[in-house]
């Protein structure tokens, strides 16, 4: 697996991760301490501000899960990816309820230091 692909796996894990205690080790894990994240809709700072706004998020849609669409590429220090987000369990061709590319800055260690996302369709 290369590593853009890698790096988004482990973000989009930090995003489906329903227990707090587990959500906040992976978000402690994927992000730097001082990393921000700034989309449309929401925006956070550090471990605990991106932390409590994920569980925002799975409050907002609970029992969606996010998933990969599409191939990750990376250049220097950054990657870019882009996911979808559907109900858990629906069907592989239902359509998703939000689709999205976000571009990181990761630091010497793999971490995102920084996120913007864009909604792609929604």
């Amino acid at each position: 697996m290369n590593q853009a692909a890698h790096i988004a796996d482990r973000y989009l894990a930090a995003w489906n991760e329903r227990d707090p205690a587990a959500r906040r080790a992976h978000v402690a894990n994927v992000f730097a301490p001082d990393a921000s994240y700034l989309d449309p809709i929401m925006r956070g700072r550090g471990v605990d501000g991106i932390d409590a706004m994920i569980g925002a998020a799975q409050q907002q849609f609970p029992g969606c899960r996010f998933a990969l669409h599409g191939t990750p590429d990376a250049h220097n220090d950054v990657v870019r990816f882009s996911w979808s987000l559907a109900p858990g369990g629906a069907p592989a061709d239902a359509a998703p309820l939000a689709i999205g590319t976000d571009v990181a800055t990761v630091d010497a260690d793999g971490r995102l230091v920084r996120v913007i996302g864009f909604l792609d369709a929604a």
